[in-house]
C-alpha cells in the first residue's frame, strides 16, 4: 500500500460509524450511530425519489436525452459547492495537521489524502443522484446494456474535476488570507454571498413555474443545460459517452481527471506546509500600548470567548449567523417592497387580506432566527479541550450560561430589526408591535435554552473536524428539525386563531407559553450541567 492509501484508510477507519459501533462499549454511542444511519437512509431515499420523479417529467415530454447532461451538471455543481465550503476545515487548518506533518510523508501526499477523504465521504450522495437518474433514463430511453456500466464508471469520476477546481480556489484563498490577521474573512464573505445568491434564485425558479407551463419550462431547462455543457466540457463528455456511445469522450473524462489531480496537488504541495503554518499562527503587532485591563464577569467572558470562536471559523459563522442575516434581508426587502405586495406575490394575486398574517410575524422571523442555535453545537466544539473547562474553578452551569448569553446577544438584535421592519411595512399598531417584539425575545430565549439542552444531551467531543458537529451533529439535527416543523405549524395556527381572536390577546397567550417552555428548558440545561 502506498502512503496516500495508508493515510486514507486510517482516516476512514477513525471516523467510520460502523467501526465506532463495532468497537465502542458506550450504549449511547451505539444508539447514536443507529439513529444517524436511519436518518441517512431516509435522506438517500428522498433524494432518489426526487431524481426519479424528475426523470419521469423529462420522459413524459420526450426530453429524456437531456437527463445525462442535467445529471452531470448537478453533480458537478454540488461537488464544487460542497468542496469549496469544506476546504477550510478538511484541506487546510485541520486539527490533526501537526501529527500528520510529523510523519515521513511528502506534503503533497498529505494534501492528496485529505482531498481523497472529502471525495470518498461525499461519493455516496453523488452516486445516489447519478444512479437514480440512470434508472429513470433507462426506463424511457431503453439504452443498450453497455451504457449502465459506463454510466457507473464515469459517475465515479464526475465529481473529481469540480472538486479539484474548488480545492484549488480554496488553496488560493488560503494562500492570500494566510498573511492577514482575519484569515477567514475572505472565505466567510464569499460563502455568505453565494448562499444569498442561492436564496434569491429560489424566487427566480418559482417565477419560472408560476405560469404552469411545465413542458415549456422543461424545454428551456433542456436548452440551458445544452448551453452549459458546451461551456463545461466534462458534462458534455459524460453525456456523449452515454447517449452517443463515444469512447473518446469517456477516455477524455478519465484522462483529464487523473491529469488535473496530479497537477493540482503538485502545485498545492509546494506551499502546503507554509500556508497551514501561517493559518495556525500569526505574528504579533509591534504597535501596542499598556492600558488598564477590563474586568468582566465570568459569564460575559465566556460569551466573548464564544464570539471569538465563531469569528475564527468560516463554517461556524455561516451556519450560526446565516439565519439572522436572512431575517434582516427579509425585513429590509419587505420595508421597500411592501408587506401586502409580498403576500400578494406569495398567494399569486388571490383575494387575501394580508392583515390576518400580522400575528404570524414573530414566528416568521423566528423561523429564520432560530434556524440553528449556537448552543446546540458549542458544547461539542470544545472537543478534547473540554477537560480544561472541567478543571477550571468555574461551575459548568456558569459555562453554559455564558454560551447562552452569546446566542441571545447574536439573535435578539437581528430579531428586533427584522420584526420592526415587517411591522412597519404591514402597518401593525404600536401596541401590537411591542408585543411582537416581546414574543420574539421570548422565542429567542427558548431557542437558546432548548439548543443548550440538545447540545449537552448529545455532546460529541471525539470529532476530527468541526464540520461533524456544526453541520452533521446529532444535537443540531435534533434541535433543528422539530423546531422548524413546529414553527411552521404555529404559523398556520396563529393565523387561524387570529381570524376570530384579538391579536394582542393571542400574542400574550403564545408569549406565556413560550416563556414557560423557555424557563423549563433553561432549568433542564442547568440540571444537565450539574451532572457534568
Amino acid at each position: 500500500m502506498n502512503n496516500a492509501t495508508v493515510l486514507l484508510k486510517t482516516l476512514l477507519l477513525s471516523t467510520s460509524q460502523r467501526n465506532i459501533r463495532k468497537h465502542t462499549a458506550d450504549k449511547s454511542k451505539r444508539r447514536r450511530v443507529v439513529g444517524n444511519t436511519i436518518g441517512m437512509v431516509v435522506l438517500h431515499l428522498m433524494l432518489a425519489a426526487y431524481c426519479i420523479v424528475t426523470c419521469v417529467g423529462y420522459g413524459t415530454f420526450g426530453l429524456i436525452d437531456a437527463a445525462p447532461i442535467l445529471c452531470a451538471l448537478v453533480i458537478s455543481l454540488l461537488a464544487f459547492v460542497f468542496t469549496l465550503f469544506k476546504t477550510n476545515g478538511y484541506l487546510f487548518n485541520f486539527r490533526e495537521y501537526d501529527m500528520l506533518m510529523s510523519l515521513p510523508f511528502e506534503t503533497r501526499t498529505v494534501a492528496a489524502c485529505k482531498f481523497l477523504y472529502m471525495y470518498v465521504t461525499s461519493l455516496p450522495w453523488y452516486l445516489n443522484l447519478s444512479l437514480s437518474v440512470m434508472v429513470g433514463y433507462g426506463i424511457y430511453a431503453h439504452p443498450s446494456v453497455i451504457v449502465y456500466p459506463v454510466w457507473l464508471l464515469l459517475s465515479l469520476l464526475l465529481p473529481i474535476i469540480p472538486m479539484l477546481g474548488a480545492a484549488f480556489i480554496g488553496f488560493l484563498f488560503a494562500r492570500v488570507s494566510s498573511g492577514f490577521k482575519k484569515t477567514n474573512l475572505v472565505q466567510t464573505v464569499l460563502t455568505f454571498v453565494f448562499v444569498l445568491l442561492c436564496f434569491g434564485s429560489r424566487f427566480f425558479l418559482e417565477d419560472m413555474f408560476s405560469n404552469n407551463k411545465v413542458q415549456a419550462t422543461l424545454e428551456q431547462v433542456s436548452a440551458a443545460t445544452d448551453q452549459a455543457a458546451s461551456v463545461y466540457l466534462p458534462a458534455d463528455w459524460f453525456a456523449r459517452a452515454i447517449t452517443a456511445g463515444s469512447v473518446l469522450d469517456a477516455l477524455l473524462l478519465v484522462a483529464v481527471s487523473v491529469a488535473l489531480f496530479a497537477a493540482v496537488f503538485r502545485v498545492v504541495g509546494r506551499s502546503y506546509r507554509r500556508i497551514n503554518s501561517a493559518l495556525k499562527s500569526h505574528a504579533a503587532s509591534g504597535k501596542y500600548s499598556v492600558a488598564a485591563q477590563k474586568q468582566r464577569s465570568v459569564v460575559v467572558s465566556i460569551a466573548f470567548k464564544e464570539f471569538k470562536r465563531m469569528t475564527s471559523s468560516t463554517t461556524y459563522m455561516v451556519n450560526g449567523a446565516m439565519g439572522e442575516l436572512l431575517a434582516v434581508i427579509l425585513g429590509v426587502v419587505t420595508l421597500f417592497v411592501g408587506f401586502d405586495n409580498i403576500v400578494a406575490a406569495a398567494t399569486h394575486g388571490a383575494p387575501f387580506d394580508a392583515a390576518i398574517l400580522q400575528p404570524a410575524i414573530p414566528f416568521i422571523v423566528y423561523f429564520l432566527i432560530g434556524m440553528v442555535a449556537t448552543t446546540a453545537c458549542s458544547p461539542s466544539l470544545e472537543g478534547k479541550n473540554f477537560w480544561i473547562l472541567q478543571s477550571l474553578p468555574i461551575q459548568m452551569k456558569t459555562v453554559y450560561q455564558g454560551k447562552m448569553l452569546f446566542n441571545m446577544c447574536l439573535t435578539v438584535p437581528f430579531m428586533a430589526i427584522a420584526t420592526l421592519c415587517l411591522c412597519v411595512s404591514a402597518g401593525v399598531p404600536v401596541v401590537n408591535t411591542a408585543l411582537y417584539l416581546l414574543l420574539g425575545l421570548v422565542l429567542c430565549a427558548f431557542s437558546t435554552a432548548w439548543g443548550c439542552v440538545c447540545g449537552i444531551r448529545h455532546m460529541r467531543l471525539d470529532w476530527e473536524n468541526e464540520v461533524e458537529v456544526i453541520k452533521q451533529g446529532a444535537a443540531v439535527a435534533i434541535y433543528m428539525l422539530p423546531n422548524m416543523f413546529v414553527v411552521m405549524g404555529l404559523c398556520v395556527a396563529v393565523v387561524f386563531l387570529g381570524t376570530w381572536m384579538d391579536h394582542c390577546l393571542l400574542t400574550l397567550v403564545f408569549t406565556l407559553i413560550a416563556a414557560a417552555l423557555a424557563a423549563l428548558s433553561y432549568l433542564r440545561a442547568l440540571r444537565l450541567a450539574e451532572r457534568g
